[in-house]
């Protein structure tokens, strides 16, 4: 069945329509359809790469920018599942990252399901400029998905005579990667808000030792210090 639809011009717009939810609803797995299917190409030719590669750019990019107009309209406590504990806890790193470094942050969210549907939430509702995120996301759309492709051509040379035990490699080796790499880039992100907390520290106790000592309230002889002077 696999095999078959992907041979099918119908699977494009269905893809795009899976991409585009993805963007803002993360409840699809866009990274193991691109994967599975770019694997399954290199076997028997189809889907089409460049068509595959042009669909879930597309799709992407969509349902992030659907996301970041959502969070402009709605806000992040609209839906009940935006008020879960965790998710709120998501939507407050994301602010307080997207105030520290957005671009960085919108280029590498990408790559973490949860992490870009939150950034792209609050880039709307926190008024981060659209112009801007729309080329930092288009940026960041077109490396997810050579990186995803490039996943599925590489793990799937592995096996040659059997198609489909390809994908299933190239789908599960897609997963470790994922799970090293969110974990790498969640790793950089605490490294750098403990960098930013040591310097504000720093700024803080050099301001402290700047300030001189009040002499406002030193007694002065023949001097009444409540009254104003004459």
């Amino acid at each position: 069945m696999l095999e078959h639809a992907a041979g099918q011009p119908w699977i494009y717009p269905v893809l795009l329509v899976f991409f585009f939810i993805d963007g803002f609803a993360t409840i699809l797995p866009s990274e193991t359809a691109i994967v599975g299917l770019s694997a399954l190409s290199l076997h028997s030719g189809e889907p089409n790469l460049w068509i595959l590669g042009a669909t879930a750019l597309v799709g992407a990019m969509a349902g992030d920018n659907m996301a970041y107009m959502l969070g402009r309209k709605i806000g992040l406590t609209r839906w009940k599942w935006m008020r879960r504990p965790k998710v709120q806890k998501m939507f407050a790193w994301a602010q307080y990252e997207l105030d520290k470094r957005g671009a960085v942050l919108i280029f590498t969210a990408r790559y973490i399901p949860w992490g870009r549907v939150a950034v792209n939430y609050v880039a709307g509702q926190t008024g981060f400029r659209h112009r801007t995120f729309f080329w930092l996301d288009a940026f960041a759309c077109v490396t997810w998905v050579a990186y995803s492709i490039g996943i599925g051509l590489l793990a799937g040379q592995w096996v040659h005579n059997n198609p489909l035990l390809g994908v299933g490699i190239a789908v599960a080796f897609a997963v470790v990667l994922g799970i090293v790499v969110d974990h790498a880039l969640r790793w950089w992100h605490k490294y750098l808000e403990k960098k930013d907390l040591a310097r504000r520290e720093t700024s803080s106790n050099a301001a402290a030792a700047a300030v001189p000592p009040d002499q406002s309230h030193k007694a002065v002889a023949g001097a009444d210090l409540s009254k104003p002077a004459g």
